[in-house]
């Protein structure tokens, strides 16, 4: 589940608008508030554990692929190893989270989430999801694969057929 580097591809330059073209400030004002308080509530849920962002991101990614290794967790994430091993300290000590060695390779650690911590994870999820789920009853017909060709469209191009595959593979 390696994530491709961040690079800008000839497509996306060439879509890129002009330099005195004005951006959508709208948009992005909305965007900004739209996700302020997609976290929000899963934040307030995760500051009685004494937790973060960083662990909300962690216990998403391992509740969805369960046996991640350490690595792919990185990629996916795009955070430095000191940053998640304090997380991941936090989440195991916590109980939430399990490390384990890989079958094959005992250096490799994979990463399974504990009975508490699939319920965090699953209560975090339900939270985003109801809201979500109101949203795009408010957009109306049509609304969830026009969001879903947006959010995809500001995925960099040449991760999109990686990050779109990987979401597809922990839907099943």
């Amino acid at each position: 589940m390696t994530i491709p580097p961040r690079k800008q591809s000839n497509e996306a330059a060439a879509a890129a608008p002009a330099r005195d073209a004005q951006p959508d400030m709208a948009l992005i004002e909305l965007l900004f508030f739209g996700y302020r308080d997609f976290v929000g509530e899963p934040d307030r849920v995760l500051a009685h554990y004494g937790f973060g962002r960083a662990h909300h991101r962690v216990l998403h990614f391992v509740n969805r692929n369960s046996g991640l290794t350490i690595a792919a967790l990185l990629d996916v994430l795009c955070i430095t190893k000191q940053s998640l091993a304090r997380v991941l300290k936090d989440l195991i000590e916590g109980g939430f989270v399990t490390q384990q060695a890989g079958p094959d390779d005992r250096r490799q650690r994979l990463l399974r989430l504990t009975p508490k911590g699939s319920a965090l994870a699953n209560e975090l999820a339900d939270r985003q999801g109801r809201r979500i789920a109101e949203a795009l009853r408010e957009a109306g017909p049509g609304g969830r694969e026009m969001v879903q060709r947006f959010l995809t469209g500001l995925i960099e191009p040449a991760q999109r057929d990686h990050i779109t595959a990987m979401i597809a593979k922990s839907a099943r």
